[in-house]
């Protein structure tokens, strides 16, 4: 018997350094993982992660090293995952939703201090809510707002802001959302258009992307056949190239009667008015400084006419 020799315990030494594998994995490269699927290419995916693309490629390389698994075919139109990598993406989703549940689960435990992130649309954060917001410093010289000026939906659910100002009602399940306030909209230009002829004025508007836009549709239809002298996706391009005298715009109250330079045309009343929207995930609601910033923010709106 003592000639024989001893089996080599593969099956244990195989557990032992999967195990050693997974303890070693850096879970962080999971989130580029997830991004890079959503992407599709390195330098989108840097972008979103405000890193360099090859950290990206060398996070990647990671988390395939540590899993011993081909998660991606580098092709050339892309970074295509692979059947593996489809699998374990549904893993990774779970643990993504896990991860940011946790950190709204811990924002709402915390004290009336700290950072509070609010994305509204960029005119709307400049001109109507900057005004608005001293007495709210001075109240909790605590929280740190970070204001976003930004056109796009800011994902509540990964966190990419606290609260939002919208001005379409969410669709997405589990946010709440209440209305703000209402916005009235007026035709605005400078004084030496309105001495002119209507028939030669020219018209500020948006582009093709902000085409849909209640005050946009109204606009190309009041404007005919006129031309359109200049066009953005931005409303204070146009706020200010009305100011400038490029031509007639379309503007919220707000902005028309803030700017001495402008008059409104009073025989020309736009009907177009929009809701703004309050909207928060619930588990971030429970924080206090989050709690304190929709309040603060629905409080400075309530004397607006």
């Amino acid at each position: 018997m003592n000639g024989i020799p001893k089996k080599e315990p593969f099956s244990v030494q195989k557990n032992t350094e999967s195990a050693l594998t997974v303890r070693q994995m850096n879970w962080d490269d999971i989130r580029y993982f997830i991004e890079l699927s959503r992407q599709g290419s390195l330098s989108a995916t840097a972008r979103v992660l405000n890193v360099e693309h090859s950290t990206v490629a060398r996070r990647i390389g990671g988390l395939e090293a540590a899993t011993g698994l081909r998660l991606f075919d580098r092709m050339a139109r892309g970074w295509m995952l692979t059947q593996e990598g489809e699998t374990l993406l549904k893993q990774a989703r779970r643990m993504e939703a896990e991860a940011l549940g946790f950190g709204r689960a811990a924002l709402g435990v915390g004290a009336v201090s700290g950072r509070v992130r609010v994305s509204a649309p960029p005119a709307v954060a400049a001109h109507f809510l900057v005004p608005r917001l001293t007495a709210f410093h001075q109240r909790w010289p605590g929280i740190s707002l970070e204001l976003i000026g930004e056109n796009r939906e800011a994902d509540l659910n990964r966190r990419e802001a606290d609260i939002a100002v919208r001005f379409d009602r969410p669709v997405t399940p589990g946010l709440a959302a209440r209305p703000l306030i209402t916005f009235e909209f007026g035709l605005y230009a400078r004084e030496e258009w309105l001495a002119g002829d209507e028939a030669t004025w020219q018209f500020l508007g948006y582009d093709e992307s902000l085409s849909q836009t209640p005050q946009q549709r109204w606009l190309e239809s009041l404007a005919g056949n006129r031309s359109f002298s200049l066009r953005s996706n931005d409303l204070n391009v146009l706020f200010q190239a009305c100011r400038e005298g490029y031509g007639v715009a379309v503007l919220p109250h707000f902005l028309g009667e803030g700017a001495p330079e402008l008059v409104p045309v009073p025989h020309l009343p736009c009907p177009v008015s929009r809701t703004a929207w309050l909207v928060i995930h619930p588990d971030v609601r429970r924080s206090p400084r989050v709690e304190a910033v929709a309040d603060a923010l629905r409080s400075l709106v309530s004397d607006y006419k």
